[in-house]
């Protein structure tokens, strides 16, 4: 079931559900907006040109309050709002359409786990042939929460937990890269 902004309030006020900050202008009919925040991290090169699933990747991360995208540039985001979800609550990212017909992609795997806590990392990538200006505070999109129909039996504490900041892939920890 997708939460509505009633339950969403509710959820806040119990403190059930945490979302810091956070305006009342944020909270739609049945999602929550999420902001960009002010961390940016690119892939740096390798000495083969080659990224492994293997091995630690290392990023170049910057704090500012605008980055350009460049046409065809990968880099990755965080939200301005730090989450943290009881463990019988889901949640999908869906990108701004408004910012999608700009050529503006916006992912970060689509779904975040019961029991998450942290800040959300995005993926972005500039389909257009222009340079797109980022900007700290501005809307790149919402979260839609699910009840799920009981409580989770292991809630996420995986790799992630806790992230702040645009974090890298943690591909390397995978159990299967061994």
């Amino acid at each position: 079931m997708i939460l509505s902004d009633k339950t969403i309030m509710r959820m806040l006020d119990e403190k059930s559900l945490v979302i810091k900050p956070l305006t009342k202008e944020q909270i739609q009919p049945a999602s929550v907006d999420i902001r960009l925040g002010d961390t940016f991290s690119i892939v740096e090169d390798t000495p083969s040109g080659i990224i492994t699933l293997n091995s630690q990747i290392s990023y170049k991360t910057i704090k500012s309050d605008s980055y350009l995208l460049l046409p065809g540039q990968f880099v990755l985001a965080t939200t301005m709002e730090y989450f943290e979800l009881p463990d019988d609550l889901t949640a999908f990212v869906e990108g701004r359409s408004s910012l999608g017909r700009m050529g503006l992609f916006i992912q970060n795997a689509g779904w975040v786990d019961p029991g998450f806590k942290g800040e959300i990392t995005l993926e972005l990538f500039n389909a257009n042939r222009c340079a797109i200006e980022l900007k700290h505070g501005r809307r790149v999109g919402q979260l839609v929460f699910a009840k799920m129909d009981d409580h989770a039996l292991s809630p996420y504490n995986g790799k992630y937990q806790g992230q702040i900041g645009a974090t890298g892939s943690r591909v390397f920890m995978d159990p299967d890269s061994i």
